[in-house]
Formats: structure tokens, sequence, C-alpha cells
């Protein structure tokens, strides 16, 4: 065999082993295969496990119908005030139903992606890519900048509410939108100092509050113990009957009597009852 029939010859068996290695092969679990036979798509997915073809005529793509995590990285949407952020980037984590995958290829052909490192085509990815993206832009329009930082979750959840109503429009109960992650989230300089300066006056704001109660606080203890003096002396006013008072005058009187030499006693003038005076012996 000549130098140009050992070229032909080679070219074709590499030809075969390639249908070969296109029409036979595995799906790995939680994956599903869809078969294409002379260009016709077989609606049935092929299960995980060994499939079998006939090269050149049949071929089977490998799809995934695990967790699948889609990033978009700096991102830079208009928050409700009008300002845009500096860096937004977002990890959405969708699966989809194995067995629509057969019809998803079909009715969305050129919107699949194939990772390059396990070999498996992504079902839909482009499309949950375009449409994740307007859901960011439109859920962050609805945030002030000022606060968006401090409401990630609250963001993250709204993507995932929108995007998932969204799928379920024109797929329903095809597309599951598992989780949403804020990965980083950078405003604009000019913003970043507008909430420094915000959070400094709210920490102000919250110390002359906490002032204003412990004053507060210190004027209602002033305020009862006045009240318990009031009470105490109205008491003792409402106890110092004329009658009480005349006694113990009486008793007082009667202790400078018993007393040895020369006593003088102030008596008022309305008094009602004549003082006994000891002069001495």
């Amino acid at each position: 065999m000549n130098t140009p029939a050992r070229v032909a010859l080679a070219l074709v068996l590499m030809a075969l082993v390639a249908a070969g290695a296109s029409s036979c092969g595995t799906i790995e679990s939680g994956n599903v295969g869809v078969r294409t036979t002379l260009g016709k798509v077989n609606p049935e997915e092929i299960e995980p496990g060994v499939y079998l073809g006939v090269p050149g005529i049949s071929r089977v793509q490998e799809f995934s119908g695990k967790e699948i995590a889609l990033d978009l990285n700096d991102l830079t949407p208009k928050a409700r005030d009008n300002l845009s952020l500096r860096d937004l980037d977002v990890t959405v984590y969708y699966r989809v139903a194995t067995g629509s995958i057969a019809d998803l290829y079909v009715k969305y052909a050129g919107q699949h992606t194939r990772d390059e490192g396990s070999r498996v085509t992504l079902p839909a990815y482009a499309m949950l890519q375009r449409l994740t993206r307007n859901s960011i832009y439109e859920q962050a329009s609805r945030i002030d900048s000022l606060v968006m930082h401090t409401q990630r979750d609250e963001l993250a959840a709204a993507v995932r509410k929108s995007l998932q109503i969204e799928l379920d429009t024109n797929d329903k109960g095809v597309f599951t939108v598992t989780r949403v992650v804020i990965r980083a989230l950078t405003t604009d300089p000019a913003i970043e100092k507008a909430i420094q300066e915000s959070v400094a006056a709210q920490k102000q704001l919250e110390t002359t509050k906490q002032r204003i109660a412990i004053a507060e606080a210190e004027a209602q203890v002033e305020i009862k113990r006045a009240e318990g003096v009031a009470k105490a002396n109205q008491i003792i006013n409402q106890s110092l009957t004329r009658e009480y008072l005349q006694h113990e005058s009486n008793l007082a009187l009667h202790k400078f009597a018993e007393k040895g030499g020369t006593t003088t006693v102030v008596i008022p003038a309305n008094m009602q009852t004549a003082p006994l005076i000891n002069i001495g012996k």
C-alpha cells in the first residue's frame, strides 16, 4: 500500500472513531442525553448509563440535570435614586427538569452552552443569563443606593422571585431557581462617602437619643423623690392636729417645770392652757 493510500485509510479510520465516539458513550448520573438521528431530535431523553448508536447516523449530546451556577460579574445597575453601582457580582443557581431537556434542545436551539471543564452542555444557559441580567437591573432600580449595601439579602430574594416568575411564564415547571447569591456589591466612591456620613449621623443621633433617655430617667427619679417627700409632709401635716400639738406642748412645759433653777419659757399667744413654771426652791 503506497503512502497516499495509507493516509486516506488513516483519515477514514479517524472519522469512524470520531463518529463512534459521538454515537456511543456514557451519561453521567444526574444528567441526561439527547439523541439526534439524521438531524431529527428524539423526544425521549437518554437516562444515565451506557448508550449505543450508529456511527455517522446518530449522535448523543449530554445535558446537565444538576444544579447549574450562572455567574454575572462587573454589573453596574442604577439604583432608585438614579445613581449607578460601581460593581455588582451575582451568582444564580438553577436546575432544569430532566424530562423536559429534549424539548428545550429544540425550543432554545443556540441558547445552550457547553461547559469546557466537564464537556457537558448547560441547557438554555444563554437565555438564563439574559433574563437574570434583566432581573438584577430591574430589582436594583427599586432600592436606593445609600441603603443597597444593607439590603443584599432582600435584593437576592427579589431577583430570585422575579426570575422564577419570568421562567414560569414561558416554561411552567421546567426551570427552578434554587438560590441567588450577591457575591460583591460596591457603590460609587461618592456614594460610599455619603454612606459613611449617613452612618456617622445615625450614630450621633443614637447617642443623642440615649443621652435624652438617660436625662429623662434621671428626671423621673427626681420627680418620684419629690413626690415621696411631698407625700410624707402631707401625712405629717394631717397627723399634727390641734389636740396633738397641745399635748406635745404640755409635755415640754412639764419637763421645764421638773428642772431646778430658774427657767424662762416663751408661750405662744394662742396657747390655750396655762404653763407650769418652776422658779426654783
